[in-house]
């Protein structure tokens, strides 16, 4: 028998065979991406940040990071309002015993306010400062003089600066709204305070820059979780905020 001539238009190579393979490559296209950009490293790091140990709240997520600095305020008034009342009773100047005052009335403030706001959070608080700041707090009642004087400005402008850049980050990342108010009143604190210790003379701005470069911000203090049921308020006693007046910054010329 003869062969049988091919049939034209069957077969791999014929019309239908062309577009299922175009067909093929098209879908292959579109996957190819998808696929690509899932399995792709890193992606979806930022939201997971973002959302690590994060829990809901009546007042909007609560990360680690702002509960960690609830507890740095909390801290932070342990130790510089026993700081500032002796540095109204042992500063040898009046720009000392200023801002002495300045942190006694800041940290009264801001003490009130955390502990509403921890309050409202179900948060537990700490009831004594951390070792550092007990060392900060030995080291100044030892002092005597200018000595104090010096230590004092010295020490507690180290802490504020070390404090400010939390605040703003807490700031500028927070969801919470009471946290947010509570950055505010804590911005405006810091920064008074940070002047008030600079218009007392003894800063050491050179030992300041190298303390503040060899010792970065520290990693945040871990904070107890919520005692309570976070979207739960509890009631406490109405907070100042709103009463209270910063006092006029000192005007006393540095020591010479």
């Amino acid at each position: 028998m003869r062969p049988r001539p091919p049939v034209t238009g069957r077969g791999i190579v014929s019309g239908t065979g062309v577009i299922i393979i175009g067909l093929t490559a098209t879908l292959l296209a579109l996957i190819f991406p998808i696929w690509s950009y899932a399995d792709r490293s890193g992606a979806g790091t930022d939201a997971d940040v973002l959302n690590a140990q994060t829990v809901s709240t009546q007042y909007g997520p609560l990360s680690a990071l702002d509960r960690d600095f609830i507890t740095k305020v909390r801290l932070a008034g342990l130790w510089e309002l026993p700081a500032g009342r002796q540095a109204e009773q042992k500063g040898t100047t009046e720009a000392v015993r200023t801002a002495g005052r300045h942190l006694v009335e800041g940290h009264t403030f801001l003490d009130q306010r955390v502990r509403d706001v921890a309050a409202k959070l179900g948060l537990g608080l700490p009831d004594e400062p951390n070792p550092q700041q007990k060392d900060w707090l030995a080291t100044l009642n030892a002092a005597q003089g200018t000595d104090y004087d010096r230590d004092f400005a010295n020490i507690l402008r180290l802490a504020h600066g070390r404090v400010f850049s939390v605040v703003a980050q807490v700031r500028a990342s927070t969801r919470n709204s009471l946290v947010r108010e509570l950055a505010d009143d804590a911005n405006t604190t810091v920064l008074d305070h940070i002047k008030v210790l600079e218009a007392t003379g003894y800063v050491d701005w050179d030992a300041l820059a190298r303390d503040m470069a060899a010792t970065s911000t520290p990693p945040l203090t871990n904070s107890p979780g919520p005692t309570t049921d976070p979207g739960q308020v509890v009631p406490v006693t109405p907070s100042a905020a709103g009463t209270y007046t910063l006092p006029p910054a000192a005007s006393s010329p540095p020591p010479q």
